[in-house]
């Protein structure tokens, strides 16, 4: 009996997925937890996986936009479908006279020279294998001029390559040039938007659009933190199986800091605003299909350790295609890192309906002014974009100078001063 593959309900809120792409073919045998295809929602993209041992059954190709719970293929017994590919192989067995009547065919005209009584046939006729079509077109050769030596006389990519080497100077390479020419058109690309890219599209335009959103910004000296990371890294890594980044120290500072300025962690809701006692904080991770925000819940009860290894655990199943809807959910700030692509300075937008975002930025060595001199430190631009409906100027460049006092001085988090 076939087990039906069903696109798996990831939320309440979630009614359509995109089959994005299969990673096993029509026929093939898979076993149990093997990954089968990946669908991509607005919010999350998922992996999902063989529940059994079987032969696949493909109902529904990539690309298409399925409604939650379609089956869109099918299992079958490997016991059942086994004799069935065996068969037709038993009775085509038998059947080699005609290709030994094909060989000598080909060979014939080989060991004489008239190779032309090949091209009788128009080239657009004679059957090729697409790679070895696309490499006669890309180099303008005329096909039925080609010796084939694959079964029947079929020309494969060898031979293709084997004539070129010994074809007379210029005469390959000379057509292709006007061909070379591009198109208007083969020099654009239109490509639907993923669902996670439009659900990116609506949100920040909708944050645009409904907040009064300003950004402050300010720059840190990470010159401490960075002593404290290369002094107690390898015994970091020992201890807890992490390593330590920068991420956890901004992450524990902003923590510290929306204690003292609580707007910064709460909306609105209508005429209301609702204040956290807690602090989850949301981690922007940029992937191929586009920007998540996995949370991390309680962080004001979290070890730095915890917090590397939340953002690991992130990280992974982002890769695998594992988050969850529920990875994604009841964040209350976020930190966002444009540093590691290099940006030195950025305005970045908000999360709603939360009312403040963190942008860190690339460190970069810089002169300074300490105590009347002029030295080179290494410095990072940070930003704090907020809504400005909630969160007053006095305390969106105190929350910005609670974080940078707390990088600066790391040590000032153990000791909560």
């Amino acid at each position: 009996m076939s087990i039906e593959i069903k696109i798996p309900s990831v939320g309440e809120s979630v009614q359509e997925a995109v089959l994005a792409e299969w990673f096993k073919q029509d026929g093939d045998t898979v076993r149990k937890d093997d990954p089968l295809f990946v669908i991509e929602t607005d919010k999350v993209t998922l992996e999902v996986v063989a529940e059994a041992d079987g032969v696949l059954k493909i109902l529904v190709a990539a690309g298409e936009t399925v409604a939650i719970g379609t089956v869109v293929g099918a299992l079958e017994p490997v016991d059942a479908a086994a004799p069935a590919p065996a068969k037709p192989k038993a009775e085509t067995a038998p059947a080699p006279e005609p290709e030994k009547a094909a060989v000598p065919v080909a060979a014939a005209p080989a060991s004489k020279a008239p190779a032309p009584a090949a091209p009788a046939t128009p080239a657009d006729s004679i059957p090729l294998a697409p790679s070895v079509r696309r490499l006669v077109a890309e180099k303008n050769l005329d096909a039925s001029k080609i010796q084939g030596t694959g079964p029947g006389g079929r020309i494969s990519k060898g031979d293709v390559l084997l004539y070129l080497e010994h074809a007379p100077a210029g005469i390959p390479d000379a057509a292709p040039t006007p061909a070379a020419q591009p198109s208007a058109a083969a020099m654009e690309e239109r490509k639907p938007m993923t669902p996670i890219r439009k659900r990116i599209a609506e949100r920040l335009l909708e944050s645009k659009q409904s907040t009064a959103m300003l950004t402050t910004f300010n720059e840190i000296d990470m010159a401490r933190a960075m002593e404290i990371r290369s002094l107690y890294k390898e015994a970091f890594q020992k201890r807890h199986g992490v390593s330590l980044g920068f991420m956890s120290f901004f992450v524990k500072a902003c923590v510290e800091a929306l204690k003292e300025v609580p707007e910064i962690n709460a909306f609105i809701d209508g005429s209301d605003i609702v204040y956290h006692n807690y602090q989850h904080v949301g981690v922007a991770v940029g992937t191929e299909r586009g920007l998540v925000v996995p949370v991390i819940r309680h962080v004001e009860r979290l070890s730095f350790a915890q917090v590397e290894k939340a953002i690991v655990d992130y990280v992974t199943k982002i890769k695998d295609n594992r988050l969850e809807l529920a990875d994604l959910e009841g964040g209350t700030f976020t930190v966002s890192n444009g540093g590691v692509y290099g940006s030195l300075l950025s305005t970045p937008i908000l999360n709603m309906p939360q009312s403040g975002i963190l942008g860190m930025h690339k460190i970069e060595k810089r002169p300074v002014v300490i105590d009347d001199q002029i030295v080179i430190r290494p410095m990072m631009y940070v930003a704090l974009s907020y809504d400005h409906r909630i969160v007053d100027g006095k305390g969106a460049v105190t929350f910005l100078k609670r974080v940078k006092e707390f990088v600066e001085n790391p040590e000032r988090m153990a000791l909560e001063v």
